[in-house]
């Protein structure tokens, strides 16, 4: 198994998604930061428990070869779409998403199926659907 597959392993047997994971520099440290996600928003204290509970594997498999510190945290309201399930797991909110092709969509997703994705599309009043794989970028948002 790969690191990434034992984390999301671990983070859900407490019914919490494992959003992704990066290595990020700030202040001259390295941070592994691990996002996590739950319909409705991750506590601060959720955050604290699946850090209690991933440290002690990252000890044994840590995550890169030099120091660096674990940050557990969520990807925040606003926050981009890498993968199809970072999709999937924004199911209902919306997102402003760009085509290889520059086409623009912004509205509420709606659905995730054989890798096609459905969005409301704000803009046409029409549902549209676009495979995955012609996703440029893509980021969810919130109307403040």
């Amino acid at each position: 198994m790969s690191l990434e597959s034992d984390l999301k392993s671990i983070i859900e047997s407490v019914g919490i998604k494992l959003y992704g994971t990066e290595i990020a520099t700030e202040y001259s440290q390295t941070i592994y930061r691990v996002m996590v996600h739950k319909k409705g928003g991750v506590t601060i204290q959720e955050c604290v428990d699946v850090t209690k509970l991933i440290s002690p594997m990252l000890d044994v498999t840590p995550p890169m070869r030099s120091e660096y510190r674990l940050e557990v945290s969520s990807p925040g309201i606003e926050r981009t779409l890498k993968t199809i399930d970072n999709f999937s797991l924004s199911i209902g909110e919306k997102a402003k998403v760009t085509l290889i092709d520059h086409t623009l969509f912004r509205g509420e997703l709606l659905n995730i199926e054989n890798n096609i994705i459905e969005l409301d599309d704000e803009e046409s009043g029409q549902k549209v659907k676009f495979n995955y794989s012609d996703v440029h970028k893509a980021r969810t948002y919130f109307n403040w």
